[in-house]
């Protein structure tokens, strides 16, 4: 148990503080909440759920529960660990667990797990990520946590969560995107489709310009696949640009001598590995045509 505890993050750890220490047993005498069972549990002696990867509750979802609960109950239990004699805290359940407490309801049904069960720590994750309608910043989130915290590997996140290894890939690339992208991921003004699209960004104020034209103009995920690729390009091009190498004397004589020999401008332009381009200009066909026959001669 010591091993597996240092591999845990700290958040984790300290919630595990006292997992060689079975609950159960030592509360059974007062406490009639037995580890295993469900119970209806006073709300007031339940705290919520640190790791919950959910952040923003729609109030009117919550009051069309609070509504719901109040004409027929909780019908599906929630699930809290024991920390204590009368101490519990959610694992799972916190709308149902926030609507029960807007409607004023003394206990609510709950299904007890032993405080010394580590698989919980990954189940009040994973249970919300397959379970609960999150934003892609909130799985995200927690994708990050999971693999931090309980220090997995995202293969074995993965498995967890039934995703492929890419789809966890693609989720925790997210949280590289500016705060105000994030915001709007989560605020549901742009899609992951557009999110990813944006990633092929390196250049984060042309990213930024990028996002404010999908808001204004509702540009499909394809038109911003394709404008993201030629920013890149764009990129791509100026960077090989501010690679080209000075000319030396020798070249600029070079090419000075060749522009009096054709009598045309030439440009000569060069990498510092030594390829390059030697471009004729010319302005109209008949110019092109003469420096065609001289180049032939």
């Amino acid at each position: 148990m010591a091993n597996k505890k240092r591999a845990l993050g700290r958040g984790l750890s300290a919630l595990l503080e006292n997992a060689d220490t079975d609950i159960t047993s030592k509360y059974s005498a007062a406490d009639s909440h037995v580890a295993g069972s469900i119970s209806e549990i006073a709300i007031g002696s339940i705290t919520p759920n640190p790791f919950q990867p959910r952040k923003q509750f729609s109030t009117e979802a919550l009051q069309d529960l609070m509504d719901s609960i109040k004409v027929h109950g909780v019908i599906q239990p929630v699930t809290v660990r024991k920390v204590g004699n009368n101490q519990f805290q959610l694992i799972s359940g916190e709308r149902r667990f926030r609507a029960s407490t807007l409607a004023g309801l003394p206990t609510i049904p709950a299904y007890v797990k032993i405080a010394n069960d580590q698989s919980m720590l990954e189940m009040a994750l994973i249970e919300n990520i397959q379970r609960e309608n999150l934003d892609p910043i909130e799985i995200a989130v927690s994708y990050e946590r999971l693999i931090k915290e309980c220090n997995l590997t995202q293969e074995e996140m993965a498995s967890r969560v039934g995703k492929s290894r890419v789809s966890i890939t693609n989720f925790l690339r997210l949280l590289k995107l500016p705060d105000e992208i994030k915001k709007g991921l989560q605020e549901r003004k742009l899609s992951m489709g557009h999110a990813r699209a944006l990633l092929s960004i390196d250049d984060e104020k042309k990213m930024m310009r990028l996002y404010y034209s999908i808001l204004e103009n509702s540009l499909s995920v394809r038109k911003v696949e394709e404008q993201s690729k030629e920013l890149s390009n764009s990129d791509s091009d100026s960077s090989k640009r501010q690679k080209a190498s000075p000319l030396s004397f020798e070249e600029k004589s070079w090419v000075s001598s060749l522009s009096n020999d054709y009598a045309t401008k030439i440009a000569l332009n060069r990498d510092v590995e030594g390829k390059g381009k030697l471009v004729f200009h010319f302005s109209s066909a008949s110019e092109m045509e003469e420096l065609i026959k001289k180049l032939k001669q």
